[in-house]
């Protein structure tokens, strides 16, 4: 039904870590770049990470170091390790495309305690 869901969001304190996942459904997978954004409050959303189709991956400089993104084109998911959390990384996780397509998931909520 949704095409795209998130799940793993929490809340943590800072320096633990979570694991987001991304099931995308009825939406062209294998072949595209994918990515995870995220909103803080009164934030515009910004990119994270992405993956190309080829495993190729980036990382916003924030999150260098902590993140690491990965896809299975099995599954047609996407997943971001987040390890050593800080409070700055509080937010709404989402993925998408990159370039972004012209809709969105819910979400997941990210919560670091500092």
């Amino acid at each position: 039904q949704e095409r795209l869901v998130e799940s793993g969001g929490g809340f943590v304190e800072s320096g633990g870590s979570l694991r987001l996942s991304c099931v995308v459904s009825s939406v062209p997978f294998f072949g595209f770049t994918w990515a995870w954004y995220r909103q803080a409050p009164g934030k515009e959303r910004e990119l994270v990470a992405a993956i190309r189709h080829g495993g190729r991956t980036e990382l916003a400089d924030s999150v260098k170091g902590r993140f690491t993104i990965s896809r299975d084109d099995e599954q047609n998911m996407v997943f971001l390790q987040m390890n050593t959390l800080k409070a700055d990384d509080t937010g709404v996780y989402y993925c998408n495309k990159r370039p972004v397509m012209g809709f969105w998931g819910q979400g997941t909520q990210v919560t670091v305690s500092s």
